[in-house]
């Protein structure tokens, strides 16, 4: 059975925070035609809450570059990048140098900040470009790198493919745990565990009034232990929030300042949508009017931004808001 034909059968989703069927990328890349292809291992990993890439790479780099080497075997006349953020970069550049030595693999130190972990900006920035979004279609499977097909998958989906290659692979997957929480650290358990079991499993469930944020900073809430019953996609992010602990607003500010800080300012919806957000939580959100307006102003955000993190930066908002009262 070849590479391809066995992460169809593993099931394996990319552990970036989409989700999307693993395969199906190799599989584009595979078909589409091109004399040169490139792979890109994505290890910007600058979502709040997020931090199992760094445990990777910490523990597990062996494992993370025979992962792209099997994807150089898999695509012919390829060469691979593997592209960190700064201080993943500066600390483990030694090791990855010696363990990628005769293969047609570069290190990359990320030069911008948040948004070059988006696959696009990313391709952009290697390009030596400005840290912006392309348009898609066309997407990077087809045209990406220098406007070739280019497979791009995060840090964590490289190391479960060395897992698959070697047969391996059995479900698991990482999860980062941090907040209020009693052991924060990142932690393996099967993909199909609950939010629940992995809080217990580590002895971190909530005994009192909680929110908690599943799947990285731009991502949704939950506050009831009924909701815990559900899994985790994606990054595998947990973050808890003891609600005597934290203010709803000062923790929406807390977010907005964090996309204020690391917006590009390509498009005006994100752009100005980010700032009236910030503009908006210094006034009184009991304020029915007010609160109103960061209503409409998290919708118009959603649906008019140009690429899926300035779409996603309303998730949080939208989910808090729909289960508190100010």
């Amino acid at each position: 059975m070849n590479i391809i034909e066995k992460i169809k059968e593993s099931g394996l989703t990319g552990r970036g925070g989409a989700a999307f069927p693993t395969f199906l990328k190799w599989e584009a890349v595979k078909n589409a035609y091109g004399e040169k292809k490139y792979v890109i291992c994505n290890g910007s990993e600058g979502e709040p809450g997020v931090m199992k890439d760094g445990f990777i790479l910490e523990n597990y780099p062996e494992e993370l570059v025979n992962g792209i080497k099997v994807a150089l075997e898999t695509f012919s006349n390829s060469e691979a990048y593997i592209y960190l953020r700064k201080d993943y970069y500066d600390k483990h550049k030694q090791k990855l140098v010696e363990l990628t030595k005769n293969f047609a693999i570069t290190l990359m130190k990320e030069p911008g900040g948040y948004l070059c972990g988006e696959e696009t900006t990313l391709i952009e920035s290697i390009e030596g470009k400005r840290f912006e979004p392309r348009i898609r279609p066309p997407f990077p499977t087809e045209s990406g790198l220098h406007g070739c097909p280019t497979l791009i998958n995060n840090l964590e989906t490289f190391y479960w493919i060395s897992k698959i290659s070697k047969d391996e692979y059995h479900g698991n997957k990482f999860y980062s745990i941090s907040g209020d929480v009693k052991k924060q650290g990142v932690f393996e358990f099967p993909e199909d565990w609950s939010i629940e079991q992995i809080l217990k499993e580590t002895g971190n469930l909530p005994e009192s009034l909680f929110f908690v944020q599943v799947g990285g900073g731009a991502s949704g809430i939950i506050k009831t232990h009924e909701e815990l019953h559900g899994k985790i996609g994606g990054s595998g992010s947990i973050v808890v929030y003891d609600k005597e602990k934290n203010d709803p607003k000062e923790l929406m500010k807390k977010w907005i300042n964090f996309y204020y800080n690391e917006n590009c300012g390509k498009c005006v919806p994100c752009r100005e949508g980010v700032y009236r957000i910030k503009e908006i939580l210094d006034k009184d959100l009991k304020d029915e009017k007010n609160l109103e307006t960061l209503k409409d102003i998290i919708f118009n955000l959603k649906e008019s931004s140009f690429c899926p993190l300035g779409k996603s930066v309303s998730a949080p908002f939208e989910s808090l808001l729909e289960k508190i009262k100010f």
